[in-house]
């Protein structure tokens, strides 16, 4: 009987420990089909016989060429366009670190450089987590790029919203802001929005710093209702530091909850590309006036020629560039120079206007897939006061 015993000791003990490494490896399968955390251009592949020991590369150079392979790709599957009839979003805060206000930057860099090996491991993938989420998809498949939005379900005081839009005051408007009701986060000195913030992948993220960082607001916005609702519906969320709202950013007529030129940041992700081309600009310059003097639109979406644009099939193709994906969203694909000129016309300055070219690959198909995408940071110039022009900005009620 003892030594019966011994034998199912050993075989249990065996077999948990088959468990483990299968569980192990498993998630060791599920990690590397992301890259890691890491800042850009901290990987260059000077070995090309080493092209398969990690999922991506930076900065690469296409030759002649592949930049020509891929333009007669592009082309050849914008032939058959869609009838017209028919035509009708810890990484985080390595690239885009002005999310943050400059002190509690300082503190992210400090516990950083502390735990470098946590960021190194980190399984936190852009291209995934900022692509849309599976929840988030699902709720855009009916934007069409400019279709109505449930005004009902607009979480703002239509009298107050009115009163913000026919101000017949000018630029005196701030004097008469003063006097409305308050709205949401009037009370902080740094305030945040993300356009397009679907579920919340980045929301959450962000609110995880906040929480810890006194005077700091996160508004965030989506067309989907039933995206806002999983937002707010979410243990994360709090009221306190943040505001979910429903909102079509192609919609002028529907103001935004806030006051004109109050915002730090706007985060605008993989976003711009499922808007219609003929209506961009006319976004881009509605959020710059949301923008503070200084303030910062923080920009990341798909470059030309990316992957995803030549895999697209025959009769994908809405006009050049821009395509439908199967299951009904929209997406255009952007050189550096058209970022360049949208946030130019809508007086933004820039800091940061860059083709991210990366090597992606799957190691176990062999399969290599060159990643295009724009990553940009652009600045709403500082305003100086004609009555001092040692004052770097005007005197705002809000700020």
């Amino acid at each position: 009987n003892c030594v019966f015993r011994s034998l199912n000791k050993m075989n249990f003990i065996t077999r948990l420990s088959a468990s483990c490494l299968r569980k192990s490896k498993m998630q060791q399968r599920h990690q590397s089909s992301r890259r890691p955390a890491v800042p850009l251009g901290s990987r260059i592949l000077t070995d090309p016989s080493k092209v398969f020991e990690h999922n991506m590369w930076d900065h690469m150079q296409w030759s002649q060429e592949e930049e020509e392979n891929a333009k007669e790709k592009a082309a050849e599957n914008s032939l058959v366009k869609v009838q017209w009839e028919d035509q009708d979003r810890n990484w985080l805060f390595l690239e885009f670190p002005e999310i943050l206000p400059e002190k509690r930057r300082e503190e992210l860099k400090t516990g950083e450089r502390s735990s470098e090996h946590t960021k190194i491991n980190s399984t936190n993938s852009f291209s995934h987590k900022y692509e849309m989420s599976e929840e988030g998809e699902k709720y855009w498949k009916k934007n069409d790029g400019g279709g109505s939005t449930s005004v009902q379900e607009y979480v703002y005081n239509k009298k107050q919203a009115k009163s913000l839009t026919d101000n017949p005051q000018g630029k005196k408007c701030g004097e008469k802001l003063g006097r409305l009701e308050s709205f949401p986060g009037s009370d902080a000195t740094y305030r945040i929005l993300e356009v397009g913030c679907g579920a919340g992948n980045s929301v959450f993220p962000i609110l995880k710093v906040l929480c810890n960082t006194p005077g700091t607001f996160l508004y965030c916005c989506d067309f989907a209702s039933g995206a806002v609702e999983l937002v707010k519906s979410h243990s994360s969320y709090n009221s306190a530091w943040c505001s979910a709202f429903v909102h079509d950013v192609c919609d002028d007529a529907v103001p935004y909850p806030f006051p004109d030129e109050i915002l730090d940041v706007i985060l605008l992700v993989f976003v711009l590309s499922t808007i219609h081309p003929d209506r961009m600009q006319g976004v881009v310059n509605r959020l710059a006036k949301l923008l503070k003097p200084g303030g910062m639109l923080l920009f990341r979406d798909y470059g030309r020629y990316d992957t995803a644009q030549l895999r697209f099939k025959k009769g994908h193709c809405l006009s050049e560039n821009f395509y439908v994906r199967g299951d009904g969203t929209r997406v255009y694909f952007f050189t550096k120079d058209e970022v360049w000129n949208m946030f130019n016309l809508a007086g933004l300055t820039e800091v940061q206007n860059l083709v991210d070219r990366r090597l992606q690959v799957n190691r176990k198909k062999k399969v290599k897939m060159q990643r295009v995408w724009i990553q940009s940071k652009f600045q709403k110039p500082l305003l100086l006061s004609l009555s001092n022009p040692e004052e770097t900005t005007e005197r705002h009620p809000y700020r």
